[in-house]
């Protein structure tokens, strides 16, 4: 009898739920203190996870968890490029 396969969980940093981490977006930073957004899920660095909905990026903006996640001041262009990526995202599927 074959085991069930394990999926791996994690948790939004905007609504704090827990979900399969192939429903979720990957925000990553690169060893070069980069951060983006990771729709592949395959980019080095540091990764932290967000619901693909701008509503709970907002959250996760407003509240600083990007900047807790990643111990780091995030520029305010940083945050609108990723914000236009994912409404591109969201629009495109």
């Amino acid at each position: 009898m074959m085991k069930p396969k394990k999926i791996p969980m994690r948790m939004c940093l905007g609504c704090n739920e827990m979900k399969p981490k192939k429903e979720l977006l990957r925000v990553v930073k690169s060893p070069e203190g980069e951060i983006s957004l990771d729709f592949v899920g395959k980019k080095n660095g540091r990764g932290a996870y967000i619901c693909r909905d701008i509503n709970c990026y907002e959250q996760a903006r407003k509240s600083r968890r990007f900047e807790k996640t990643f111990s780091c001041k995030i520029d305010e262009s940083v945050y609108e490029v990723m914000a236009d990526e994912l409404r591109q995202e969201t629009e495109n599927s």
